[in-house]
């Protein structure tokens, strides 16, 4: 799933062994979630989620969303919603007093999609690749 779309297309190498490690280290660390949806006995869809302690606003702990695709064939059958909503239940369980997320500024309609689940941009995202 995370290769199915043109950005994912073009950045993700599907049969990695890179993402066997990297899903071992995930799943090593108390503050990584990573969710799947289930329909029929098949995944459908996934999201990562991250619980980071901070100093600021008090030592706020923050959620981050991120990774979140829905297999294509089943788009805007709410799968995506139900998947964000169950990660900021998750959120909140864990303590985080916000929940943030990035999507690529191509990304129009994930926009009006997390816009409609109450997000707002409120902020400037920026990423360097090392």
């Amino acid at each position: 799933m995370l290769a199915d779309d043109p950005l994912g297309a073009g950045r993700e190498r599907p049969g990695d062994p890179g993402y066997v490690a990297a899903f071992e280290e995930v799943e090593r660390d108390p503050r990584q979630v990573l969710a799947v949806a289930v329909l029929d006995g098949e995944v459908v869809g996934t999201l990562q989620l991250t619980c980071t302690p901070g100093l600021s606003r008090v030592g706020m702990v923050r959620g981050t969303i991120e990774a979140v695709r829905v297999r294509g064939d089943l788009r805007g059958r709410r799968i995506g919603e139900a998947l964000v909503g169950w990660a900021l239940e998750e959120a909140r369980r864990r303590g985080c007093g916000v929940v943030q997320l990035t999507t690529d500024a191509s990304r129009v309609d994930a926009h009006r999609f997390y816009e409609r689940l109450g997000f707002s941009a409120s902020h400037v995202g920026m990423k360097l690749a090392l």
